[in-house]
């Protein structure tokens, strides 16, 4: 558990000297990068600091497709990550061009969509007050159930039932702050940073890792927290306790965006 466990150490303890090495840094958005559901001016101030600094920055969120098509346009990041790790999208802007790698095909994506749409009446059937989240329109690849975004939170025996209805007919299921998000298909969001850092940034990240950061707040950061060294949580990665099968290796001093912020601040003060 972050909040017990003596080897996840406070921010403050990241070494000056491995801080000054870090070439980018990798975040969650939802109750990391976001507060309360708003990106800040502060958390999207950091985000702007970082790249003046010429430090890479790639959200990596279970967020969709359309959403994913803005950060990637309209934001000063390099890339992002979207769906749990369904596809990456680079906007190059000197060309003023879009590069979308979906990891499946087309073909297999329609096929999944329909057998999500089928289980989707059976989930919203057997948990009362679970609702389909509000960003699916814009959903390329999986199915969002919202447990507490724009429904009165659900217990956690709901959470799980949703869990349990995914994975019982083959599908992968995880839990972030706001959705359980279910796909068909073994990858994750550690799987697609790693091709879009091969291919668009010819970066290895498995020779290269300890250079980079990763910042989230949830049990599906759980692949990410186990794979980067330098990996932190925001606070409130501490509501998640026992829930996480692997922990960052910093937790934050503040939650949500202005423990973003603190990352970014710890990573420019020795700039």
């Amino acid at each position: 558990m972050p909040n017990g466990n003596p080897l996840v150490n406070p921010l403050g303890t990241f070494s000056a000297d491995i801080r000054r090495d870090v070439r980018g840094v990798f975040l969650d958005i939802d109750d990391t990068l976001t507060t309360d559901g708003r990106l800040t001016a502060q958390a999207y101030g950091a985000l702007e600091d970082l790249a003046a600094a010429g430090i890479l920055t790639v959200p990596i969120t279970g967020r969709p497709a359309g959403w994913c098509d803005h950060i990637a346009r309209m934001w000063p990041v390099d890339g992002v990550v979207g769906e749990n790790g369904a596809f990456y999208f680079v906007y190059d802007r000197a060309r003023r061009k879009m590069q979308r790698r979906f990891l499946a095909s087309d073909e297999e994506r329609r096929d999944a969509r329909a057998r999500l749409d089928d289980l989707r009446k059976v989930i919203l059937t057997q948990v009362p007050g679970s609702a389909v989240s509000s960003d699916q329109h814009y959903r390329e690849t999986d199915l969002a159930i919202d447990f507490c975004e724009d429904v009165n939170r659900l217990p956690e025996s709901a959470i799980e039932r949703i869990v349990t209805l995914f994975e019982g007919v083959g599908a992968s299921a995880k839990v972030s702050s706001i959705h359980v998000n279910g796909w068909f298909g073994s990858y994750d969001k550690l799987g697609m940073t790693k091709i879009l850092m091969r291919e668009c940034f010819r970066v290895d990240l498995d020779a290269e890792k300890e250079q980079f950061v990763f910042i989230g707040d949830s049990p599906n950061d759980a692949p990410m927290f186990g794979y980067f060294p330098h990996s932190v949580g925001v606070a409130n990665i501490k509501d998640f306790d026992g829930r996480s099968i692997a922990e960052p290796a910093y937790v934050c001093n503040e939650r949500c965006g202005d423990g973003f912020v603190e990352l970014a601040n710890a990573l420019l003060a020795v700039r």
